[in-house]
């Protein structure tokens, strides 16, 4: 997909769409029976749980790769482990015996972080991202993606519905993916972008990116 120009006025994404996102997917996720977490999380290979603490922890990577007043060409040096082999590295955990409720305190707590980081960083800010150096819109963009996605992975473990805002989905597209489909309902659209689900004459992608650079 590869990028263009974005059409006129498209509508920023923002602090209180991070927010809008972790809330609403910490009250569809918390609404799964305690058992269900170990399941597997859509077609990913890891289990509902560290699904959910990968986006915790691209929250909490967002929010900090925005504080240093001399950005290097990286992520800010924090060291990652996994709790089994193979299994998803992150720079946070959650002590699964203190419960579902505990990851998803844990889920807001650093989305609230990463809206506070986007709210108070200047517009002019520019941090280091694999997919392009980015600003504060774009970081909250991949906050609120990261938690679409994967809580649409989280949720197809766990047996919860989970569809969000069009209105919302749209911003994200409209940010990160210029190349998506502009003839599909934003939802299905972006799930198409990111790999998950095929539409009507398109097959679904084998490979994704997406454009993480300002726009207009």
């Amino acid at each position: 997909m590869p990028p263009h120009e974005d059409q006129p006025g498209r509508d920023q994404v923002t602090a209180a769409d991070v927010t809008l996102t972790v809330r609403l997917a910490a009250a569809a996720l918390g609404s799964a029976p305690a058992e269900a977490w170990a399941a597997k999380a859509g077609s990913l290979e890891w289990d509902c749980w560290e699904t959910v603490e990968h986006v915790v922890d691209d929250l909490f990577a967002y929010a900090t790769q925005l504080t240093p007043a001399t950005p290097e060409g990286g992520y800010v040096p924090i060291a990652m482990t996994s709790t089994r082999p193979g299994g998803a590295e992150s720079a946070i955990h959650v002590d699964r015996e203190k419960g579902a409720a505990s990851l998803l305190q844990a889920l807001e707590a650093c989305g609230a972080l990463l809206a506070a980081m986007v709210t108070t960083a200047s517009p002019d800010t520019r941090a280091w991202h694999p997919y392009g150096t980015s600003d504060p819109e774009g970081f909250a963009a991949m906050g609120v993606a990261e938690t679409l996605v994967h809580g649409h992975d989280a949720a197809q473990g766990l047996g919860v519905p989970w569809e969000p805002p069009a209105d919302l989905c749209a911003r994200v597209l409209g940010r990160l993916f210029p190349g998506a489909p502009a003839d599909a309902l934003p939802w299905a659209a972006l799930l198409w972008a990111t790999g998950r689900a095929d539409l009507p004459g398109r097959p679904r992608l084998g490979e994704w990116r997406w454009y993480s650079e300002p726009r207009p």
